[in-house]
């Protein structure tokens, strides 16, 4: 195996394998993840990795250099169009930004699956294999209300979304958690147009744990009575934690997450983390690349879980402060069943 590095506009673009299908003669089908560095890409890449050797495809996986990374991702489109690739599994970056390159692809005959964030508009792509990321941000709420709720408690909540873009997965989890709570989100396609009192304010992370520490810090400033802190991922948890124990805080504040990897439910079983949404990575990347596998060989395209816009890869709330009402798993059940 031969790693190729291709620099663009000081962005990275990392394609690992043969730059075609090596005179095999098998289809070649193209992975492009946000980065190479979360688990949660990690994971969905071995994933792929495992269903491409049975399904009988040539595999080439991209990734950006930092989540957000649009230019790198449209990169790699090209280069699987100059492959002459049968499609390709997308983790998209800049929802919108992505479609021209994807109609681009779409042009060239190739099957193109959004895994995990869905494009904007959905129907860009030709499927979307996904959590049911509003129902992930969903179940947190309803954890998070019915426990405070127990405990005769008034929220102040901090929510750490992910980046300024108004991407769907970050709209739809941050979205789901704050409708989960009660609270009227007004405009469910739009983060921040919310006024109920008891937020006291957004802040991004970009989905790692030293931006989760620094949102938290900066939203501690701002309002120190802050109680309950919804992250877009366990990464981002982990450093919202960090923030508030260097605060003296941490046994005052129960934080919700969604991803289910290894690391967030082991911060579960210690108390990090009061409740998360697993989701299975693994399950995404294996049925993607097997669809592109049939398309290439039929011309059949996947169809979508029956009432839902996208293929439902499932979603599980995992807590050890089970509530009334709540549907859960323990993180015992959590650490047999999570990822990364």
């Amino acid at each position: 195996m031969r790693r190729f590095v291709v620099a663009a506009s000081g962005l990275l673009l990392v394609l690992t394998g043969a730059a075609c299908n090596r005179g095999t003669g098998e289809p070649v089908v193209g992975l492009i993840t946000k980065t190479d560095t979360n688990p949660f890409f990690v994971t969905m890449k071995k994933g792929a990795q495992g269903s491409a050797a049975t399904a009988g495809v040539d595999l080439q996986t991209f990734s950006g250099k930092v989540d957000g990374d649009n230019e790198a991702q449209v990169l790699a489109i090209e280069n699987l169009i100059s492959f002459g690739a049968k499609g390709f599994l997308i983790t998209p970056n800049d929802s919108k930004a992505i479609v021209p390159a994807i109609d681009r692809a779409h042009d060239a005959g190739m099957l193109v699956i959004a895994l995990d964030t869905p494009v904007e508009p959905a129907d860009a792509a030709d499927a979307t294999f996904a959590t049911d990321n509003y129902q992930a941000g969903l179940l947190i709420g309803q954890w998070a209300k019915a426990k405070f709720a127990t405990e005769g408690k008034d929220a102040r909540i901090a929510m750490l979304d992910l980046n300024a873009n108004q991407v769907s997965v970050d709209v739809q989890r941050d979205q789901g958690f704050l409708e989960g709570f009660g609270i009227d989100v007004a405009d469910k396609g739009r983060i921040g147009d919310e006024s109920d009192p008891r937020i006291a304010g957004h802040d991004v992370t970009d989905g790692n744990e030293e931006g989760g520490r620094t949102a938290m810090e900066n939203l501690l400033q701002k309002d120190p009575s802050i109680n309950l802190v919804y992250t877009i991922n366990e990464p981002a948890a982990a450093g919202a934690y960090e923030a508030l124990k260097a605060a003296g805080r941490e046994r005052e504040v129960t934080i919700v997450s969604v991803d289910g990897g290894c690391p967030g439910v082991d911060n579960v079983t210690a108390g990090v983390i009061g409740a998360t949404s697993m989701q299975f990575p693994i399950k995404m990347a294996e049925l993607g690349v097997a669809a592109i596998a049939e398309y290439a060989k039929t011309g059949a395209k996947p169809q979508n879980t029956a009432g839902k816009s996208f293929v439902d890869t499932g979603v599980q709330l995992i807590t050890d402060q089970p509530q009334a009402g709540v549907e859960a798993k323990d993180s015992a059940w959590g650490k047999q069943n999570c990822w990364g």
